[in-house]
């Protein structure tokens, strides 16, 4: 009778547990990540420190891991009130840099049978186009270079029609964001240039104007009459193989300040591209450089799987790990820490700041910034951006009397970090423009 009763509360005991979990049980973990684990407690943080960095700068983390983190590691108090943690792109650019639209980018430039030694007009109309006056008095079209260029010319659209040149026009080039231009042709009757496929051109003052360079081109009337303006998709663009882009608005930028008119074509320019022999050496060896940074980038992803092994203070993000993908790391940083931890502040920097972590609970507690709606930074006018350090390679384009923030570390509270998650889910673009500025 003992032997039957050895065997039967095993059983007896399977019987009661199970019934217990289907009739409640302990609380359910919700869906999500690892939802057939145990729901372990998030342990709770006054403060997250996310650290932007990029995946080769090894040093710089490691200096940081021996001076404000080590010294935060050395304060149990304040220890177990933060965490600090690198943002890092997942993946690396698999473009060369040297084979790059630009330094910031993980864009191919994609230049191919360059047009070399020899004079190339950028704007060519088709030929069933006819002339026609617009209301336009004046019109201007913007554009990028990739690879050195010089203007030679500048010119504008006119069919004298037997008559000879009956108008009064200004042709002049600006940098973006320059309120003075580079220089500038004017056309009138006595002196109107040379005509070249229905485009009066005349030459200019000769600037090389280096990779990244970004500029407009304004056709201005000094007279009563419009402009003869083309859109500007009704006309082809002569880029030379690909050492320049016209961009055109809303492709990813705001106009810039200075630019005035409508957006067209009312004339041209021919320009010759530069240092042509040192561009066909780069397009021949880019086959070698490709293989050796893709070699490199292996090494660098057992180098940085190894660093978070032994740190554990890295988070990998889905991006690709370059500068102009700075908003995105940011953006799903913000998702991670509203999804991994729990927190009342986040505090973004960048690996190259000190931050003093007594001082900033000391301005938490005076200033009462522990509470919901909270956001603490440097917030400056663009009209004051001499004194504000935009990231390298963007361009502001705002009005002048707009703010923005300024500064490479800020501190916002959980609830505007839940809003910029949410956010960048349904609507990832103006997510990362509303990061971004």
């Amino acid at each position: 009778m003992r032997n039957w009763l050895v065997l039967l509360c095993p059983c007896a005991l399977g019987v009661a547990l199970h019934l217990w979990l289907l009739l409640g049980g302990p609380a359910r973990r919700p869906a999500g990540p690892l939802p057939f684990f145990p729901q372990w407690k998030l342990k709770h943080y006054d403060v997250i420190v996310g650290v932007l960095s990029a995946r080769h700068n090894h040093e710089l983390r490691n200096v940081i891991r021996n001076t404000w983190f080590k010294h935060l590691k050395l304060r149990p108090a304040l220890n177990q009130r933060v965490l600090v943690k690198f943002i890092i792109g997942a993946h690396g650019c698999d473009v060369p840099v040297e084979d790059r639209e630009d330094p910031y980018s993980c864009k191919l430039l994609n230049i191919s049978n360059p047009v070399l030694n020899q004079e190339i007009e950028a704007f060519t109309l088709p030929e069933d186009t006819t002339s026609l006056l617009s209301e336009d008095r004046t019109v201007s079209v913007s554009f990028r270079v990739l690879y050195p260029i010089v203007i030679t010319s500048l010119g504008v659209f006119y069919e004298a029609d037997g008559v000879g040149f009956q108008r009064n026009i200004t042709v002049k080039l600006y940098q973006a964001e320059q309120e003075e231009a580079l220089f500038s042709a004017r056309f009138s009757p006595p002196s109107c240039g040379v005509q070249v496929n229905r485009v009066w051109y005349k030459p200019v003052e000769q600037f090389i104007l280096p990779e990244s360079f970004e500029g407009t081109i304004v056709w201005e009337s000094q007279d009563l009459q419009g402009l003869v303006s083309r859109n500007l998709h009704k006309v082809m663009v002569n880029d030379g193989g690909g050492v320049l882009r016209v961009t055109a608005a809303g492709e990813g930028s705001l106009p810039h300040e200075f630019t005035e008119g409508v957006e067209g074509i009312s004339g041209g320019f021919i320009y010759t591209i530069q240092e042509g022999d040192a561009l066909l050496k780069n397009l021949h060896t880019r086959p070698e450089r490709f293989e050796s940074h893709l070699k490199n980038l292996e090494e660098e992803d057992a180098l940085l799987k190894e660093e978070s092994r032994i740190y554990d203070d890295i988070v990998f993000v889905d991006v690709v790990d370059t500068y102009r993908n700075v908003p995105a790391k940011l953006l799903n940083f913000y998702r991670w820490t509203v999804e991994s931890t729990s927190f009342d502040l986040l505090l973004k920097t960048d690996d190259d700041c000190y931050i003093d972590l007594e001082a900033v609970f000391n301005r938490i507690m005076h200033k009462k910034l522990d509470r919901p709606n909270i956001w603490w930074g440097k917030f400056v006018l663009a009209a004051e951006t001499p004194n504000c350090p935009l990231p390298t390679g963007y361009s502001l384009q705002l009005p002048t009397t707009e703010s923005l923030q300024c500064s490479s570390e800020y501190c916002q509270c959980k609830n505007i970090v839940n809003v910029e998650n949410r956010v960048s889910c349904q609507t990832p673009t103006l997510a990362v423009k509303i990061v971004n500025h």
